[in-house]
Order: C-alpha cells, then sequence, then structure tokens
C-alpha cells in the first residue's frame, strides 16, 4: 500500500520528537503541544496556524475534525492516534464536504453560535459544478477548505480571511489562473486578469468599493457553477434591475433568445466588462449597434434617433449649467436652478438606462422629461444673468456718480481750508 508522503513523515517524525519531549498534563492538548515544535513545518505549521483560528476561538480542537485522543499525553503516540480514539488523520478530499456539514449543516447545533448562520451549505455544494465533479471521482476540484483554508479560518468579515469580498477573486484565481492546473478542463485561464482591468474590479480591488461583484455574486458561493446563457443576465439584473426589465420589453429581447445569445454579455462582456460610453450607442465607428445593424434597417435608425436625443439632452444640460455657473461667479443666488438642475441631470442618468429599451418611443419620453426641465433651469440661468448684467449697468452708472461726489467733496474741503482764516 502506497502512504502519501505527509503521512509517511507523520509516522516517522512524530515518534522521535514525541520520546524527546517531556510529558505534559492530560489538561493540555497534545496535537498542539508536539505538533507546534515538529522540525518538519507540513506538521508543525497547521499547529501554529490554529492559535487564529476561529474555531479553535469557538472552542474546537484538532480532535473535532481529525479524531484523536489529544489528552493522554504526549507519551502515548500509539494511543492518540489510535482508531479506537476516532482518530482519522487528514481527511481524503472526498470526505472533506461531509466532514464540515457534521457541524454545519446541523441547524440546533449552529443556533447555539448564531441562528442566522447558513445550514445548506452541504446541499448547495452538492449542486455546484465543483460537487458534482467531486462526486465523480475528481478530486482536483475545490471543497470547502480550498477556500475557507485549513487551520488559519477566519470569519468572512475579517479582511484577513480568504473569503473576504475583496479577496475572493484571487482565492478563485489561486485555481483559475492556473493554466497547468486547469488544462485538463479546457476552460479558459484569463478571468482574473479580466477582472482585475475591468469596471468591477477596480471599483473593489483598487478603491475598496463593496458594493462591486466579484465572482461569488456570479457565479454563487457554495453552489458555484458556471452560469448559463440566461442566467448570466440574472446575475447582472440583481444589481442592474432596471436596465434587466427594459431589455425584457424591448424587441431585442425575443431576437436574442431567437439567436441564442445572452441578453447583458453581448453588448458589455463577461468578466471584462467596462463602463459603458456614450460612444457605445448611436450609429459612430464605436457603437455596438453596427454589430449587428447597418444604415437602412430599422435598428440603425433606432439607435441614430437615440444618440441625437442624449446628444440634444446633454448640449442643453451643459448650456443650463453653464448658465448658472456664470451667475453664481457674479454673485446671484442660483440655489433653485441647482435644485432644477439635479432633475435634469437625472433625467440623463435615466437615459442612459432607458438605452434598454431600444424603442424611440418609451426613450424620447424619458429624453423629453429631461429636456423640459433642463429648459426651466436655462430660462432660469437667463434671468440670473439678465440680473447679474443689470447690476453690472447700475454699478457702471453709480461708480462715476460716487466719484464725482467724493470729487466734489473733495473740492469743497480744499476750498473751505484755503478760506479759513490761520490762528
Amino acid at each position: 500500500m502506497n502512504i502519501p508522503y505527509h503521512r509517511s513523515v507523520l509516522l516517522i517524525v512524530v515518534p522521535l520528537v514525541v520520546l524527546c519531549l517531556p510529558a505534559i498534563s492530560d489538561a493540555e492538548s497534545s496535537c498542539i503541544s508536539c505538533h507546534t515544535d515538529l522540525p518538519v513545518d507540513e506538521l508543525s505549521q497547521p499547529a501554529q496556524n490554529f492559535t487564529a483560528d476561529l474555531h479553535n476561538l469557538a472552542g474546537f480542537g484538532c480532535q473535532d475534525c481529525h479524531g484523536g485522543d489529544p489528552t493522554v499525553g504526549m507519551d502515548d503516540y500509539e494511543l492518540a492516534h489510535s482508531a479506537s480514539k476516532g482518530f482519522i488523520g487528514v481527511p481524503d478530499e472526498q470526505e472533506i464536504p461531509g466532514l464540515c456539514a457534521s457541524c454545519h449543516a446541523d441547524v440546533e447545533f449552529m443556533k447555539q453560535y448564531d441562528p442566522k448562520l447558513q445550514v445548506d451549505q452541504l446541499l448547495e455544494y452538492r449542486s455546484s459544478h465543483h460537487g458534482k465533479l467531486l462526486a465523480e471521482g475528481d478530486d482536483k476540484v475545490a471543497t470547502c477548505v480550498s477556500c475557507h483554508g485549513v487551520h488559519g479560518i477566519r470569519p468572512i468579515d475579517d479582511t484577513r480571511s480568504s473569503v473576504y469580498k475583496t479577496n475572493i477573486a484571487r482565492t478563485c484565481a489561486g485555481c483559475h489562473s492556473d493554466e497547468d492546473y486547469m488544462a485538463e478542463y479546457d476552460i479558459p485561464t484569463k478571468q482574473f486578469a479580466q477582472y482585475k482591468e475591468s469596471i468591477h474590479g477596480r471599483k473593489l480591488m483598487d478603491e475598496g468599493d463593496l458594493a462591486a461583484p466579484t465572482c461569488n455574486n456570479c457565479h454563487g458561493s457554495h453552489g458555484a457553477t458556471p452560469p448559463g446563457l440566461t442566467s448570466v443576465s440574472n446575475a447582472c439584473g440583481s444589481c442592474h434591475a432596471n436596465n434587466l426589465e427594459y431589455f425584457n420589453q424591448s424587441p431585442h429581447n425575443d431576437a436574442f433568445a431567437m439567436m441564442e445569445i445572452g441578453k447583458c454579455e453581448t453588448c458589455h462582456g463577461h468578466h471584462d466588462v467596462e463602463q459603458p460610453t456614450r460612444e457605445e450607442f448611436g450609429i459612430g465607428e464605436d457603437s455596438k449597434c453596427l454589430d449587428c445593424h447597418s444604415e437602412g434597417d430599422a435598428g440603425y435608425t433606432a439607435a441614430k434617433v437615440m444618440a441625437e436625443g442624449y446628444d440634444s439632452l446633454e448640449t442643453t444640460l451643459d448650456q443650463a449649467r453653464e448658465l448658472l455657473e456664470r451667475a453664481e461667479r457674479g454673485g446671484v443666488d442660483v440655489s433653485l436652478g441647482k435644485f432644477d438642475l439635479h432633475s435634469a441631470d437625472d433625467a440623463l442618468i435615466k437615459a442612459r438606462t432607458a438605452v434598454h429599451y431600444f424603442d424611440t418611443t418609451k426613450y424620447n419620453e424619458v429624453v423629453q422629461a429631461g429636456l423640459i426641465d433642463a429648459q426651466k433651469v436655462i430660462e432660469q440661468g437667463h434671468e440670473a444673468v439678465d440680473d447679474l448684467e443689470m447690476r453690472r449697468i447700475g454699478l457702471a452708472f453709480t461708480i462715476p456718480v460716487i466719484l464725482l461726489v467724493a470729487l466734489a467733496l473733495y473740492l469743497r474741503v480744499r476750498q473751505i481750508e484755503r478760506t479759513k482764516p490761520y490762528a
């Protein structure tokens, strides 16, 4: 029988070390006492890491996962590791999900620690792509410890945890970016590189925006699976709800389904999603619309109309904003105009979302509402600028008068001084 290397080392080194160490009290864990000082990192590191493990802090010991008896002391290695004490050693990959679930799937047991804790992880895992492959005998796929770690497991809200939100993509990339490791699965390995440069990745990993999605937001956590054609869009829609709702009402919904292409990812991509720009719709050279539509068809005309409407609203808003800024620089109170400008700005934001209607009538309703608000602001801006001009004109007439009065007073004072007799 072939014994794995780490187990063969355990069988050879541990008895030798035990003979050299003094006995400890039964109250101590002989697992920790013995393994901490072993000269082989593979055997000592787990005991050292376990100090900060959330299970250790909750009162669990080595024996709760590995079996054995940690109370017999280091002078009886054979007894501590005997089958009669339930010793199982290092669990096989196939055993790990069930071993973790022996606690984490026990509702009554987990309630002792937090009534809100999830207890269906094993069911989800078995439904995942990883779980299905493991059930088929593939020991390379991820199990609980692949993502959460083993002896240094930290709470998921600990920034040092491998499954803290900003760390998840790197954790997944530990396997999914390894070309050699993933070679037999015939799937890409550039997802992490693309994600890091995407708008989602930059927001989360560079700016620390925890609202930005990472791997498990789209693929799931314990039930992780490659999203299907429709589930990708549903994943996008969990954050971008209006975009998906409008798309589902659009003529593209049925057309995309007929062509068997994804709703969101066809235009926006998958892991390499970028911040959408105005140039991506309309009839310009960078327009996504032209990937399918050409001059003369209904889609081309609709794209042209929507782009013109958006540009008109944006130009009108710029004009309104410029008028308010001019008046404000001159000292005129424009707070009311600024308030109304917010409504017009909201319409521009809504117009970016309303593009997903791909319907000129519905789209123009949004644009026209924004134009009405913008025109209102422009009128207020003109009034403010006119008020400023009147002030300037009034000041232009007032200053010479003030100067003349000042000069007259000065001359009168000089005259009085000349006629006043000297003492």
